[in-house]
């Protein structure tokens, strides 16, 4: 006899679009990823560009219910850039993070758009290989570029993916 069931651990996201009321959730979040977070107003000020979008990951069937993990781009003039990306430490390993750049990736080449940038901290293995796994390539680097209480600063890798026919 054998059954097949789901484990009781295992859950379904699914992306939105971020919104202006998503700021205060932004800016918690982003305060567990980053040394120097942006506040709720940056957030704000941000989206009120018409130039700025971005997705959350939600888990299935609560839409308006914590945020898993979001992406902020900006897009102008053929190229466009990943502003910030988070997702929580408790909830990595789950492929949100790639929900997340595939619907970036997916407005962009509705959009267009030529060329995705980004920039990310050399010792940061996951984020290297998700990129590297979506076709980013390096192209350049910012020396000393993020400083870590009592850890000396690492760089910043520059990376771009060029629009996919």
């Amino acid at each position: 006899m054998s059954f097949s069931f789901t484990p009781f651990w295992r859950r379904n996201y699914f992306v939105r679009t971020v919104e202006l009321e998503d700021c205060e959730a932004l800016a918690s979040l982003h305060e567990e990823g980053f040394v120097r977070p942006w506040s709720s107003g940056e957030f704000e000020s941000l989206l009120r560009q018409d130039t700025v979008f971005g997705y959350a990951v939600v888990e299935e069937g609560v839409p308006s219910g914590p945020l898993c993990g979001f992406v902020l781009a900006r897009h102008a003039a053929g190229e466009a850039e990943i502003l910030t990306i988070v997702v929580p430490r408790k909830l990595r390993a789950r492929g949100l993070g790639h929900q997340l750049m595939d619907s970036v990736l997916r407005h962009l080449h509705a959009e267009r758009v030529e060329s995705l940038f980004l920039e990310v901290d050399e010792t940061n293995a996951p984020a290297l290989a998700l990129y590297r796994r979506l076709g980013f390539e390096e192209v350049g680097c910012r020396p000393a570029y993020y400083s870590n209480p009592g850890s000396p600063p690492t760089n910043a890798l520059v990376m771009r993916r060029d629009r996919q026919a």
